[in-house]
């Protein structure tokens, strides 16, 4: 795969400004410092600046922000996805106990990521291991930086119900979202 990188310009906009104002002046460096940013919920993920002023931020934020930052700068061929996978113990370590206490072998989550040229590129900075993420991919859709919050939402709840059905999973959708927070908690956890 071709290493994508290009400079970022402030003129461009706010995003491609905030970078520069920090010294990061290409894509490469800019996603070296997302990747390093702390794996924490953001106040505000409406934002757009949420990162420069929080210094964390999860998958959403965080590829929002880049995708952003590519926008601005004409590069076209990012694009954000929301992906919906298998999160289990062996893709997301942290979760094991999750998992266990209440029986489920993997709870279909959505995460945010880019795509190019078919690649996966990830700097959620949580050590996502892009092949193994991939074979535990369900389905996937493209999606703009501001369908992070409320789309993405509905999106994985809707998918969760459909599962829960077909499935016959043993908990209400409510309980489900419940089992799904306690996992976030976890990987947020050092």
């Amino acid at each position: 795969m071709k290493v994508i990188d290009f400079e970022i310009a402030g003129k461009n906009g706010v995003v491609s400004e905030s970078f520069n104002n920090l010294a990061i002046n290409s894509f490469a460096e800019a996603c070296k410092w997302v990747d390093n940013l702390d794996y924490i919920r953001n106040n505000d993920k409406n934002n757009k600046l949420v990162l420069f002023e929080e210094l964390c931020g999860t998958c959403s934020t965080k590829h929002a922000v880049l995708k952003r930052l590519a926008d601005e700068s004409g590069s076209n061929y990012l694009n954000l996805i929301l992906g919906i996978f298998k999160m289990n113990s062996d893709n997301t370590p942290k979760i094991k106990d999750v998992l266990a206490k209440y029986d489920l072998k993997y709870i279909p989550e959505a995460h945010n990521y880019l795509r190019s040229d078919n690649h996966m590129l990830d700097f959620t900075g949580i050590g996502v291991n892009v092949d193994e993420f991939e074979l535990d991919l369900l389905e996937e859709i493209e999606i703009r930086p501001d369908q992070i919050t409320d789309f993405k939402v509905q999106y994985h709840k809707d998918y969760l119900s459909r599962w829960i059905e077909i499935n016959k999973i043993p908990y209400t959708l409510d309980e489900l979202w419940k089992i799904r927070e306690e996992c976030i908690a976890a990987l947020a956890q050092n």
